[in-house]
């Protein structure tokens, strides 16, 4: 049986993370491990902030009230993770889903290295608890768990709506086939209306590359179109995915056209900044 892992943290964007996880779910029949990692700098007090002109006696004073506010935040960030994820596993399993709870500790990318080895995909929010209000600014975590997780990554929305009409950004890259591979063969979006877009120049090859994927698309019975349209992909893909109310954008996380550099370069991650659906990665 397949398994999703959901990043969960206090933001509004956890919500729409264990929604995204159980449509999934239930549309595989996988199961969900919902996971909360503590990072460092929630546990512990910087002691570097201390002034070097105390006393020695007041110094060592003031060093254990520190070791004693660090257990006493270690404590209360625990609690607060547990309370986090049982709101997570109810709101999944409200939706008939089998869902588990995961706490861990340490490094939020060495997490998910360990973990994902067993899962099938991960679902993270685009932005996270400090960025609630920021409507430009991405989560702080979101680059460094895309460049690190090997697995296909679907980076979610504010809320979640029910996918009917997916968008799918075509380079002719390796990992776009896969992409459209995964799509033409996933009980998930069977059915569902496809339209491929390639953002440059069209050539001979380009075109020739996206009928190919539209016609294995079709192949697999969706009603799959394609197009192929001048201009810089991050403002055409993101204008499209909005004016056409397509409700996930699907794309290889590296290829060889300006797409390829995702999270390196400016292109992609003002690309998902500005897009308002759902993001489908894949390698």
């Amino acid at each position: 049986m397949g398994k999703v892992i959901a990043l969960v943290d206090g933001s509004i964007y956890s919500q729409s993370v264990c929604d995204h996880a159980a449509w999934v779910a239930k549309g595989k029949g996988w199961t969900v491990e919902i996971v909360h990692v503590i990072g460092r700098r929630d546990e512990s007090v910087d002691p570097r902030n201390l002034s070097g002109n105390i006393g020695l006696g007041a110094r060592t004073a003031l060093l254990h009230e520190l070791a004693e506010l660090d257990a006493q935040r270690a404590k209360l960030a625990k609690k607060r993770g547990q309370a986090i994820l049982e709101d997570a596993v109810a709101r999944v399993s409200a939706q008939g889903v089998e869902a588990h709870a995961k706490l861990r500790m340490g490094d939020l990318v060495e997490t998910l290295r360990e973990l994902e080895a067993t899962a099938d995909l991960v679902i993270v929010g685009k932005r996270g608890e400090a960025a609630d209000f920021a409507k430009l600014h991405l989560g702080s975590n979101l680059e460094r768990a895309v460049r690190s997780s090997t697995k296909p990554m679907l980076v979610a929305s504010r809320a979640f709506q029910s996918v009917k009409k997916l968008l799918v950004a075509f380079d002719g890259g390796a990992s776009a086939l896969k992409a459209v591979d995964h799509i033409a063969r996933s009980e998930l979006f069977a059915g569902l209306d496809v339209h491929l877009l390639s953002v440059g120049t069209e050539t001979t090859a380009s075109k020739r590359a996206i009928e190919g994927a539209a016609a294995l698309l079709k192949g697999a019975g969706y009603p799959a179109t394609w197009e192929v349209v001048p201009g810089e992909a991050e403002k055409v893909i993101a204008q499209r995915a909005e004016a056409h109310d397509f409700d996930m954008l699907i794309m290889g996380a590296y290829g060889h056209s300006r797409i390829r550099s995702l999270f390196i370069g400016s292109t992609t991650t003002e690309m998902i900044r500005s897009c308002k659906v759902p993001v489908l990665l894949f390698r």
